[in-house]
């Protein structure tokens, strides 16, 4: 390893690429332990590729996460408080929502709210 100062007086370190390499795996390392204890942990989740898949494809993000967790659209009704009528009308596009039913239908599903947006 050596040492340059520059003009500026900025220390610069220079190493073997190996060396360099090396501290670069080590980072990438440490940054997806860190991403897989946010998941164990249940911080984080990691979204399922189908599911991505039909949001881009243009599907109602509700509807989605909806049938990935197992819920049909009454069982979302009575978790929410809400209408089978509402909530059809929110995966339809009829609707969009209110902020204060978009977050009893992120609470019931447990996803985020900008999930459902």
């Amino acid at each position: 390893m050596q040492k340059i100062i520059t003009p500026g007086g900025e220390t610069l370190v220079v190493l073997p690429v190996e060396e360099y390499e090396r501290l670069l795996d080590a980072a990438d390392v440490a940054a997806a332990d860190k991403v897989r204890a946010e998941i164990e942990s249940g911080r984080d989740a990691m979204v399922p590729a189908d599911i991505v898949k039909r949001i881009i494809d243009g599907e109602n993000p509700v509807r989605v996460w909806r049938t990935h967790r197992g819920f049909s659209a009454r069982d979302l009704a009575a978790a929410t408080g809400l209408s089978g009528a509402y909530i059809s009308e929110i995966e339809n596009g009829k609707k969009e929502g209110s902020i204060s039913a978009m977050k009893r239908i992120a609470e019931a599903l447990n996803v985020d709210l900008d999930d459902l947006v």
